[in-house]
């Protein structure tokens, strides 16, 4: 189950700070402006969302952490979720296997970044690009959907990580190219 919004400023953050656990209300509180708070209880809000549409469940969910920082569900070990942000929109991702997602704002193409984050085939399809600035965003969002999805994080080598963990991603681009997302599921049925 996919959601995605990008209702960011419209719903009732006062409100929704009682329908959260207080896990998250404390990390949320952790961030100091109201976009970043706003998106971090957004976030949480649709996977709620997500839990009693996709499994019937209507207790708010308290976290665990992976090796790497990866969360989980505590007491729904069968239950696979990835959550992210940018500050247009908020996505949540829920499924029986593991799965990542990320979700990045189309900026302007930045060279050195690129050269960072990207190989020699990346570098030569991003700059062959008519849009270099989306296609950075995709290779960039599949990149971290790997890594959340095998729960690895950023802790691996970014260049590789493509080739080195061949799984399925999907990307979607925003109808007014202002964000990219991409998902990353465990079984091939994107």
């Amino acid at each position: 189950m996919v959601l995605l919004t990008e209702d960011i400023w419209s719903f009732n953050l006062d409100a929704a700070w009682q329908e959260i656990s207080g896990q998250r209300r404390e990390y949320a509180l952790k961030y100091r402006t109201e976009l970043d708070r706003r998106l971090c209880v957004r976030a949480y809000l649709l996977l709620c969302e997500g839990l009693r549409k996709g499994y019937g469940i209507t207790s708010v969910p308290l976290f665990e952490f992976g090796k790497y920082g990866k969360p989980m569900l505590v007491g729904y070990p069968d239950i696979h979720f990835s959550i992210s942000h940018c500050p247009e929109a908020v996505i949540c991702v829920l499924d029986d296997n593991p799965v990542g997602v990320d979700i990045e704002l189309v900026s302007s193409f930045d060279e050195q970044v690129a050269r960072y984050a990207m190989n020699q085939e990346e570098l030569r399809q991003i700059k062959s690009s008519s849009r270099p600035d989306v296609e950075f965003a995709c290779l960039w969002t599949r990149k971290e959907a790997v890594l959340k999805q095998s729960g690895f994080g950023l802790s691996d080598n970014v260049k590789e990580v493509l080739t080195a963990h061949p799984l399925p991603v999907e990307t979607f681009i925003s109808r007014n190219l202002h964000y990219v997302y991409s998902i990353c599921r465990a079984d091939c049925n994107l």
